[in-house]
């Protein structure tokens, strides 16, 4: 089959970004509203089956404030989640580093015509953010990009992927997803849709069973070599 989309997981598939970007602007954020958590790299990690950071904030707060009354907790969430995004787009994003082989693929990808598109968990302010700061020749061929606003990546009927194909116009065996995640992963294969798995340091060993291919980076790989190992034949 012929390859004519290509759809990119954002956090973890196209930069390293929860490490040294979402973790530190959360922690910033805490700290700035003087709330007393400041999560660990492993605690972190070991809440990245949690749909967002919002969800992940609410976790810590109702285990230091069991009695949080529920209107003040959704109160004070937001005015996290806007200090973090804050702090991430102004203070972290600029030297977040893009994952090898990703900028290659999408020149490749422009190059035969194929189309780009973005599917994140993460808020589209960030999302674009990202991609216009250090992708800025291929950020105005990446379309859509749908992230949090658009719907819930994750859902059991994985929303954001089919409103992806549908904007795109693509058949699933003409459309390629990568993804880091085994939740992302998970998402697009409920689509129907072909995933490539590039694995991170923090997805390393989940259950990618499934997938069409499972590698540590597309530094390996061609356009060419993606299509021929992960679209049906015929």
């Amino acid at each position: 089959m012929s390859l004519k989309a290509i759809i990119f997981d954002v956090d973890g598939t196209i930069a390293n970004t929860e490490h040294r970007g979402h973790l530190p602007a959360c922690n910033e954020a805490f700290a700035t509203l003087g709330i007393p958590i400041q999560w660990s790299w492993e605690e972190f990690k070991g809440m990245y089956h949690i749909a967002g950071n919002a969800l992940r904030m609410r976790k810590s707060l109702l285990e230091w404030r069991p009695d949080f009354p529920p209107a003040e907790l959704d109160e004070l969430i937001d005015q996290l989640i806007t200090l973090k995004k804050k702090f991430y787009i102004e203070k972290y994003l600029p030297d977040l580093p893009l994952r090898e082989g990703v900028v290659e693929i999408m020149e490749q990808a422009l190059e035969r015509g194929i189309r780009l598109a973005v599917v994140s968990m993460s808020y589209e302010v960030q999302v674009n953010a990202l991609l216009a700061r250090h992708l800025p020749h291929i950020y105005p061929h990446l379309r859509p990009i749908l992230g949090r606003e658009s719907g819930a990546k994750t859902a059991p009927d994985s929303p954001l992927y089919r409103r992806c194909l549908a904007e795109l116009g693509t058949a699933v065996h003409e459309t390629l997803v990568i993804e880091d995640s085994e939740e992302g992963f998970q998402a697009a294969q409920r689509a129907g849709i072909p995933t490539a798995v590039i694995y991170n340091d923090f997805t390393f060993g989940k259950n990618f069973a499934g997938a069409v291919l499972v590698a540590r980076s597309l530094k390996y790989f061609t356009l060419s070599q993606l299509e021929a190992l992960c679209l049906p034949e015929g």
